[in-house]
Order: structure tokens, then C-alpha cells, then sequence
């Protein structure tokens, strides 16, 4: 509910707090003493349109700010916390706006910078206006099904459909989903086919590239070494003739040595050095012509172990060209070449088999949709049911605030195939026929704006509580009508103060006396300004008020016994 109104500088009003409370809250005072200026502030925070005229004469801005007391649950808790608004529940909420004298407007909400459009949102949810130029709330035709089913409607039946609805809707979606992939599927099945046939024979396996390169290397590696073995066995063993190598070098160096020693003989009288020196040479030799017999056996056996396998490199060759050509082709990496085969299999496997799956669906679907149109219709029963209800509870409050010709109708309208919702197969719409003879038709085209009022009114009693804005604000509810009636709407509007929380501006004593507590608005004069001045009243200040509304100007001791007997009728 609204707690506090605080105005500065809008149009007579240069510095005004109000305190609000619960229940019903009366604003009278004489024409033209600022009751529309007090609304119009009350506009302002709301998001309403705003002018450079409502900024008071020699000010520079106009500022209002309204403070609101909502429950933990109430929704602008979520649409704040939609936009990052600081916003902790059950902390008083606070809508502020200033115009500048140039017309230039700013919002805050809980002291953040907003866009209008956001306070607007935030605001329609707070208050309701039920004036005599425009109504919002109950005349937007979109609200009225969600109100006839928050009236009369079990809340599992309306689970039942949106359920029923999402499940319905979700297998359609399958449904086309199918049916796009297997179209699709269908106009490439030759490439299909062809594709998943040639990666099938090149069966390409994940890992399969890096170990195919790691075995390459390792070969081309023996390639090389066995080049070089046999180079060195080329050189030790040489298949030119003209070369005899290095070991028929020694053998012929062996006999040359040879030659040089003396034939044996039986006594050798002494020991010649040359002989000795030549026999060191011929050992040498000896030892060498061992050792490079050694080396040319051990180059034969390095040489059979490390003997490449030319044919089995090519075909390493071969299949990493494969891979990395199918994986250039088809846009891939080649170890997502099986993964991609496994895809373009499935697709074809689905095409294959897709016209039974489809059959599978369209089956779910249409017994979902079966289920969902058994649920609805069960709800639009319980909604004809609830509207004709509704009706006559609102017809009953019609006739005590002057409407007893005016017939209100639920109307529910089938909507086509397309149009169903989770919420149902039918919109819903209030109407009202002010006369007889005169077809039903909107709420805010054929009433007149007293008749509209007093029609919210008893809408508004008939729905107590099922709108979840706390509080509504009704101006000159009462106009054109008098005496019963305005004792009636009075006794109405205390009625639906014990729900919501109800401000009221009013001419009618009879309202008036009806509210809990009063504020009279009124002009003075101080320092040669008009000014606008709001103050709650005393039960005495009541009294007199009330007389002055009586009586007019000169309020008389028959007045004030009038209003006297309208405040103790009230209270009783």
C-alpha cells in the first residue's frame, strides 16, 4: 500500500507530505482547492506523463516521490530484480520523479536511475486509478481472464492445461525437428550414401594420424642409417675391381714385408734389428687386417638388423595422405574423421528409418494434443461456470450505486487452433450493456466515466483481492449521483477497504463519512502565493467538514447534526 506522498513545487503545492493508511481514506475540500494537483502528483511517480506546466511558478523543478509497503511476494520485487534493481523484500519501496521547468524528466526507484517505462511497469502493479477522463486496470481486456480464474477456477485445472499445453507443444516441436532433418536428409541421400561409403573403406580410427606419423619417422630414420652402413661396407668391401680396398692393401703389404726377411736356417748367430722392426710391421699388419675383419663382420650384422622396409613406408605414406586429404574435404580435423562418419551414418540410418519414427510422433502428438484439448475443455466449463457466477455477483452490486439497469457480462470466446495457449482455448472479456435495448460492449466505451467508476467499484468488490495491487485510488467516484447511492458507494468502498487499501476523492458527505480516516485538501494565502495544503482530520474537524459539504458555505447547527448522524451511522 502507499504509506507516504511527499510533493515539492508542483503547480500550488510548494512543500506537502502526506501519511497514508491502510483501509479507507477519505480527500475532500472545495473546488478548485487541488484535489487533481494532489492526483496529478500521484501520477507523476507512477510514470505519467510529464510537462514543463506542473513545475510551480518560480521553481526550477518539481519533485514527488511515493513510498509503497508491499509484501515479500509481491511482483516488482521480481521486475527489479530483473533489471538489477537493489530491491530487498519487505523494505519499503520508493518511486521518485523531478521535472525540470524545461519539461525534462528523471525516475528513481529505491534511489537507482530508471527509464519511465520500468516505473511504469513497477507502478501498474502497485496502484490503480479509477478516474472520470481514464481507468486502467480492470478496462484492459487482457487482465480479465487471469482475474475470472483467480475468482472461480481451481488453480490444479489451470496447472492440468499449461502442463497438458507444454508437453503438446514440446512433442511438435520434435515433430518438425523430424520432419526438417529428414527433408534435409532426404534432398542429400546420394551424398550420403557415397560419403559414408568411401570413409567406411577408408575406416579411419581416432589417434590414428599421430601414430602413423610416429611410425614414419622411426622408418624413414632406418632408411637413413642403412644408408649409411651400407656406405661404410662400400667402402671396406668395394664391388670395383679397380679398387681393391683397404684389406687386399694389407695382404699386399703382408707379402711385400715378406720378402724382406731372411730364409730360416737352422742356427742364427745374432739378432738383427731390421728383422726385429720388420716382424713388428708384419704383426701390425696382422692386427690390423684382424681388426678391419672385425669391423666389416659387424657393419654385415648392424647392417641385417637395420634394414628398411621401403614398401611399408610408401603404404604409411599412402594412408596418412588419405586421412589428411577425407579430412581436408569434409572441413575436419582427421581425428574427427570417425566421429564425422559416425554422424553422417546416423543420418543416413535416420532416413532410413525416419518415416517410422515419424509415424511414432505424429501419433504422441496428436494424442497430446487429444489430452490437452480434454484438460481445456474441462477448464473452459469451470470458466463458464465461474463467469455466469461472476455475473450475477456483480449484477447483485450493481443496483444499490445507481446501475440497476446496466447488465455486466463474462464473456468467453473460443479462440482458433492457433491462438491456444497454456492458458486455455478461450479469451476472456467483461462487458456491460448501461441500458436496456443497448448491446454489451468494453468496459471503458460504453460506460460513461461516474458509471464506469461506480462499475469498477463493484467489480472491484465482486474480485477483492485477486488483482495483488494493493491499493486503489478512485476520483469523484460519486459524481451525479446522491443521497442512497452515495451512502451506498460509501458503504462500498469501506467494504473493499478491509482488502485493499482504497483513497478516495470525493463531494459526497455521505462517502466521505464513510471512510477511516479523512484528509481535507484547501488553499492559503501566504506572502501574496497561492498555495495547496493537505491535513488529516479530527473526528470534530470530520464533523465540521462534513457540514461544510452539507451546507455549503454558510454551514448551519442542522448541517452539523447531519453530519453528526452520517459519521455515528457509519461508525455503527
Amino acid at each position: 500500500m502507499l504509506t507516504n506522498l511527499s510533493i515539492r513545487d508542483v503547480v500550488l503545492i510548494e512543500a506537502l507530505d502526506l501519511s497514508l493508511h491502510a483501509g479507507f481514506t477519505a480527500l475532500t475540500g472545495e473546488t478548485g482547492a487541488g484535489k487533481s494537483i494532489l492526483l496529478d502528483s500521484l501520477g507523476l511517480a507512477l510514470g505519467e506523463r510529464a510537462n514543463a506546466g506542473l513545475v510551480r511558478a518560480g521553481a526550477q523543478e518539481a519533485r514527488v516521490t511515493a513510498s509503497f509497503d508491499i509484501p515479500q511476494t509481491h511482483t516488482a520485487y521480481d521486475l527489479l530484480k530483473e533489471q538489477g534493481i537493489p530491491a530487498e523484500a519487505g523494505e519499503p519501496l520508493m518511486l521518485r520523479r523531478i521535472v525540470s521547468k524545461e519539461g525534462r524528466s528523471r525516475a528513481w526507484i529505491n534511489d537507482q536511475p530508471v527509464g519511465i517505462t520500468l516505473m511504469r511497469r513497477v507502478a501498474v502493479s502497485l496502484v490503480e486509478i479509477q478516474g472520470q477522463h481514464e481507468q486502467m486496470g480492470l478496462a484492459d481486456s487482457s487482465t480479465h481472464r487471469g482475474l475470472l480464474d483467480a475468482y472461480g477456477v481451481s488453480s490444479s485445472l489451470l496447472k492440468d492445461v499449461a502442463r497438458a499445453f507444454d508437453t503438446w507443444q514440446t512433442l511438435s516441436r520434435d515433430l518438425d525437428a523430424a520432419r526438417k532433418s529428414l527433408h534435409e536428409a532426404a534432398r542429400e541421400e546420394e551424398w550420403l550414401r557415397h560419403t559414408v561409403e568411401e570413409l567406411s573403406t577408408l575406416n579411419p580410427q581416432t589417434g590414428e594420424e599421430e601414430q602413423l606419423a610416429v611410425q614414419r619417422h622411426s622408418l624413414q630414420q632406418s632408411e637413413r642409417r642403412g644408408e649409411a652402413i651400407a656406405a661404410a661396407l662400400s667402402e671396406l668391401t668395394p664391388r670395383d675391381r679397380r679398387n681393391s680396398g683397404p684389406a687386399a692393401a694389407l695382404r699386399g703389404a703382408s707379402r711385400a714385408l715378406q720378402r724382406l726377411l731372411p730364409a730360416p736356417t737352422a742356427e742364427k748367430n745374432a739378432i738383427d734389428p731390421l728383422e726385429t722392426r720388420t716382424n713388428e710391421a708384419l704383426n701390425a699388419l696382422e692386427s690390423a687386417e684382424n681388426a678391419l675383419a672385425e669391423a666389416e663382420n659387424l657393419l654385415s650384422r648392424l647392417a641385417d638388423d637395420s634394414e628398411a622396409n621401403p614398401r611399408l613406408l610408401e603404404e604409411i605414406e599412402e594412408r596418412l595422405f588419405a586421412l589428411r586429404a577425407a579430412a581436408r574435404k569434409h572441413d575436419v580435423t582427421v581425428d574427427d574423421l570417425p566421429t564425422f562418419l559416425a554422424n553422417l551414418s546416423a543420418r543416413l540410418t535416420a532416413l532410413e528409418t525416419g518415416a517410422t519414427q515419424l509415424d511414432a510422433l505424429e501419433q504422441a502428438v496428436k494424442e497430446a494434443r487429444a489430452q490437452y484439448e480434454e484438460a481445456a475443455t474441462r477448464l473452459s466449463a469451470a470458466r463458464e461456470k465461474a463467469a455466469r457466477k461472476m455475473e450475477q455477483a456483480v449484477t447483485k452490486e450493481l443496483k444499490p450505486i445507481k446501475l440497476d439497469k446496466a447488465r455486466f457480462f463474462a464473456q468467453i470466446q473460443p479462440l482458433t487452433p492457433e491462438n491456444w495457449s497454456r492458458q486455455g482455448m478461450e479469451q476472456v472479456m467483461f462487458l456491460i450493456a448501461a441500458n436496456p435495448g443497448q448491446p454489451p460492449g468494453p468496459l471503458a466505451k460504453v460506460a460513461s466515466g461516474g458509471e464506469l467508476s461506480r462499475l469498477m467499484l463493484a467489480l472491484k468488490l465482486v474480485l477483492a483481492g485477486q488483482s495483488g495491487i494493493g491499493t486503489l485510488v478512485f476520483d469523484e467516484i460519486d459524481a451525479g449521483v446522491g443521497g442512497a447511492t452515495a451512502a451506498a458507494i460509501g458503504e462500498r468502498l469501506h467494504r473493499l477497504a478491509r482488502t485493499v487499501q482504497v483513497l478516495a476523492v470525493t463531494h459526497s458527505p455521505q462517502v466521505a463519512a464513510s471512510a477511516d480516516a479523512h484528509l481535507r485538501i484547501g488553499k492559503i494565502v501566504r506572502d501574496g502565493q497561492t498555495a495547496t495544503h493537505a491535513a488529516p482530520l479530527s473526528h470534530a474537524e470530520r464533523q465540521e467538514e462534513i457540514a461544510r459539504m452539507l451546507a455549503g458555505d454558510v454551514i448551519t447547527d442542522a448541517a452539523r447534526a447531519a453530519a453528526a448522524s452520517l459519521l455515528k451511522h457509519e461508525n455503527d
